[in-house]
């Protein structure tokens, strides 16, 4: 009888998880075109002052605000073929500028990166950075104008959590009630415990890290507060994870580290998630979590993030997810999916190990894909890599490559543009289109980047070559476009405009192509093998769906390139390809159309100039 009761949980379980898993399949393939993720620094978008002086005050240098994306610039902004918008730095952070009129404390300079701060060092998740209204006292209320107005152009509104750490002052003005500050409640007296939110270094007060390389904050300009003290006693670890009560100059020292019930000696004070819920949707893993006793800090995050969904927000992107455990991003993503199934979820990960356990297990719908992809389309572009890399990285991402979201600019990166990268806005249009075709996962842009912004100015904190995050700045390429408020590019180079041009061009293709949410075939290897004059510098592949059937091929190298592109007989008829004489048509600039005859092998006629791509139709 034992035997037959065994037999029969086992037979329910495996059911169970087999109707879990076709519940997933069903979700993803409702899914039926692509995603374009539009980056935007909301405090320099609209920010039209071009004195760059750095280290300058919001008052000498400007700041953008939300009124900034007026109907002209989200319309301008959905043209593009834009989805999704990412407002990037919107909770309030920890700045230099004065605003105690407002009731907000002043922070201080030597716990804060930059005059205008780090977006990444939350000072309070239940309000909105002030820099970014008109009226910092109505800034929730503004915010919430912009979100509504993002919806009414059709596109959805993405904002940052940063669950692993959040700034040293953190002091909340507009929680909830029955909400507490972080660490409000904490025992001081211990390094851990599980309900605290921070860990401490017991007995010991905070440090300031001693400069180094003549660094001296708001660059040695006088302040009543840079004094090189910060009071905080006890001192807590530091973001990245430094236990020192004097952290190092190069750690996260504006930050302090959020404890999710991971002691000190990396044992777990929480239940741990059964394999078997790797292949469950988030309803069970929502089931898993009700009745079960969490640590402080997993309630707190979950409560803000439904907060922000309540408040109109249609996703996160999570800051250096793969420092919070895993069975946390299980309880978290779970909450806020039973809140809004639809919600879109991107998540900081950059362990390849890590991907499938933050996918399956923390129910994430997209990763970086950026150790893989974008590491290796950067050095193509830089000219010594090679093409031969990409196939491979596809190949090896297959049952997740829809989860692995493409990019080649954000504010952690390098602008193509500039010299430390390519140095050249137009090396990055190949990559562009290899990026945004080569799978079914969404595709993010940096704003700048369809402009060619090389990020050259000397803000204050950091170093050009990426668009300043810590300081107020104009950012001049973008500011060309913005022309003043009028959103139409008015100010723009033949050069940039043309830039512009072929990123339109691309994104709306990518939105509008069934395609591209089908079938990948690469055909690289190849022509690698048997074509004369394709070479390394060359990608080419076949995207196809029922209704439509694309060949895309990129010249990343700086010298015109032309071959006959072959693709296999036993791939055409795995493609459904089965005419003697087939249309071949360019879809990016329709500049290309021949007719090719097929007697075994497709062969198609190709001549690519440095930069250039096809997306060719078989028609």
């Amino acid at each position: 009888m034992n035997r037959i009761l065994i037999f029969i949980g086992i037979f329910v379980a495996l059911m169970f998880v087999g109707c879990q898993q076709k519940t997933e399949k069903e979700s993803k393939e409702d899914k039926s075109k692509k995603v374009v993720v539009y980056q935007v620094f909301t405090r320099l978008f609209g920010n039209t002052n071009t004195t760059n002086k750095p280290w300058g005050t919001i008052e000498e240098n400007g700041v953008g605000k939300f009124n900034d994306f007026t109907d002209k610039a989200l319309s301008e902004i959905k043209d593009l073929g834009v989805t999704h918008v990412w407002y990037t730095g919107v909770p309030h952070h920890a700045t230099i500028t004065d605003y105690t009129k407002y009731g907000i404390s002043n922070d201080d300079p030597d716990v804060v990166k930059g005059r205008a701060g780090s977006p990444y060092a939350v000072k309070d998740y239940y309000q909105v950075d002030p820099d970014l209204a008109e009226d910092p006292a109505n800034r929730l209320e503004e915010f919430k104008a912009l979100v509504i107005r993002t919806h009414q152009h059709g596109m959805k509104v993405i904002i940052d959590i940063v669950p692993n750490h959040v700034a040293r002052n953190y002091h909340g003005l507009n929680n909830p009630e029955g909400v507490t500050d972080f660490g409000a409640d904490d025992d001081t007296t211990v390094e851990y415990a599980k309900d605290n939110n921070f860990y401490y270094v017991v007995n010991e007060p905070f440090k300031v890290p001693e400069p180094l390389n003549g660094y001296k904050p708001l660059g040695g300009e006088k302040h009543p507060m840079a004094d090189g003290k910060f009071e905080e006693d006890p001192a807590k670890w530091t973001g990245n994870g430094s236990r020192l009560s004097q952290p190092s100059h190069y750690d996260w020292y504006e930050t302090v580290k959020i404890n999710y019930g991971v002691k000190p000696d990396g044992t777990l004070d929480f239940d741990t998630l059964p394999s078997a819920y790797s292949k469950m949707d988030y309803k069970a893993h929502f089931e898993f979590w009700k009745n079960k006793e969490v640590p402080n800090s997993w309630k707190k995050f979950r409560d803000i993030a439904l907060f922000w969904i309540d408040f109109g927000v249609d996703g996160f992107r999570y800051d250096m997810a793969e420092m919070v455990p895993v069975e946390f991003w299980s309880f978290m993503n779970s909450s806020v999916k039973m809140k809004n199934p639809d919600a879109f979820l991107l998540a900081e990960v950059y362990q390849p190990k890590l991907f499938r356990d933050y996918i399956h297990k923390g129910k994430m719908d997209y990763l970086y894909d950026k150790v893989d992809l974008y590491d290796t389309l950067k050095h193509v572009m830089q000219g010594y890599g090679s093409t031969n890399h990409i196939a491979p990285i596809q190949k090896a991402a297959e049952d997740i490559e829809h989860h692995m979201l493409h990019f080649l600019e954000n504010h952690d990166e390098q602008r193509i543009a500039s010299p430390e990268f390519a140095g050249d806005a137009f090396k990055g249009m190949p990559a562009m289109v290899v990026s945004a075709t080569l799978s079914t996962s969404p595709t993010m842009i940096y704003f700048g980047q369809e402009v060619g912004e090389p990020g050259a100015e000397e803000a204050g904190f950091g170093a050009p070559s990426r668009t300043s995050i810590f300081d107020y700045i104009g950012v001049p390429h973008h500011q060309r476009w913005m022309n003043n408020g009028a959103f139409d590019g008015g100010q723009l180079s033949d050069k940039e405009k043309e830039l512009r041009d072929f990123y339109k061009r691309l994104l709306n293709f990518t939105i509008n192509s069934n395609a591209l949410m089908g079938e990948y075939a690469e055909i690289h290897d190849y022509n690698r093998k048997k074509t004369e004059g394709y070479n390394d510098k060359v990608y080419a592949f076949v995207r196809w769906s029922k209704e439509e059937k694309l060949i895309v091929v990129s010249n990343f190298g700086q010298d015109k390139v032309q071959f006959n592109l072959r693709v296999p007989a036993s791939l055409l008829v795995k493609i459904g390809i089965v005419e003697s004489i087939v249309t071949i048509e360019d879809l990016l600039y329709h500049q290309f159309k021949t007719s090719v005859k097929i007697d075994h092998d497709m062969e198609i006629p190709i001549q690519l100039e440095s930069n250039v791509s096809y997306i060719l139709k078989v028609n």
